[in-house]
């Protein structure tokens, strides 16, 4: 996998939910803050987004909006409303007017384990607004109108195609951010040809025995010049940011599977559970065992 999807990959948890909403005249709803991500696309009209903390946004036709952090947030017809907000549940749960609505919104949100993000997805900004005269994006707006389709009429299939749709979504509105911008380091780490390919070659197959040399004849560079530029863009030398992300897809094998420690040794290139269990309590704090425990204990108590 590359580095983008093996990123969100990591740290999902359970099926995305989102909402085909309408709405006219005066309305505010609220989004407390919550461990994941969310998103809001506008297909009619206008609203104004009033992140917690931050500076009002103006979402007009066609703007996409990612609040990667499950930033709280309100959204209305206008900045003023945001004393009267109401839950969003409540308010996306009520009856529609007879009258045609005056805006149309896609609202989705994401569950993640933010415990361990990858630093890619750390670094992305409390809100990632894309406006729709931004770029061409024309992969994302095949996916805004698909998904839009699903929600309107829910065909045979759509339960599959959701939370597939929801996906895409998430990785183009990321794949986006990083076309657009024009600051911060994972842009510069995955547009370095010599760090990227050294990235993609980990990502592939994290389970194989990589060394320095090895990783730098994939690059096509000389083991000194791929140290010196992966650790300068990265900020760790690449064994070590190995090391740390075969851990994180162990943490991921953990909550998501029922393999045996010594299976999930092997998938991510352990020679032993022990050796595995030894380097996971010293990144995570908790033995392996006790981590799946205290994720399916998190698990059941989440939300459905």
């Amino acid at each position: 996998m590359d580095v983008v999807s093996d990123a969100i990959s990591a740290v999902r948890l359970g099926h995305p939910s989102s909402h085909r909403v309408r709405a006219r005249g005066s309305w505010c709803a609220r989004l407390d803050p919550y461990d994941g991500a969310g998103f809001h696309v506008v297909l009619k009209g206008s609203c104004w987004l009033l992140p917690d903390g931050g500076v009002p946004v103006l979402l007009g036709v066609g703007d996409s909006v990612l609040l990667p952090h499950g930033t709280g947030h309100v959204i209305a017809d206008s900045p003023e409303a945001a004393e009267k907000a109401e839950p969003f549940e409540r308010w996306a749960a009520r009856p529609g007017s007879v009258e045609p609505a005056e805006t149309e919104l896609l609202c989705g949100e994401y569950r993640l384990d933010c415990s361990r993000l990858h630093p890619l997805l750390t670094e992305l900004p409390e809100v990632v607004h894309l406006p729709s005269r931004v770029g061409s994006h024309l992969e994302l707006r095949a996916a805004i109108d698909l998904l839009a389709g699903e929600l309107d009429e829910r065909r045979p299939g759509a339960c599959i195609a959701l939370p597939s749709l929801l996906d895409l979504l998430l990785v183009y509105l990321i794949r986006s951010w990083l076309t657009e911008a024009t600051a911060g380091t994972w842009p510069r780490v995955l547009g370095d040809p010599v760090t990227a390919a050294a990235l993609r070659a980990l990502h592939t197959d994290p389970a194989a025995p990589w060394s320095n040399d090895r990783l730098a004849a994939e690059a096509g560079v000389s083991r000194p010049t791929l140290a010196r530029r992966f650790t300068s863009l990265v900020g760790r030398p690449p064994m070590a940011y190995l090391t740390w992300w075969r851990l994180i897809l162990a943490a991921g094998r953990l909550r998501t599977t029922a393999d045996t420690l010594a299976t999930i040794a092997t998938q991510v290139g352990y020679g032993s559970p022990y050796a595995l269990s030894h380097a996971f309590e010293r990144e995570f704090g908790v033995t392996p065992g006790r981590y799946r425990a205290q994720a399916a204990e998190r698990s059941a108590a989440a939300p459905a």
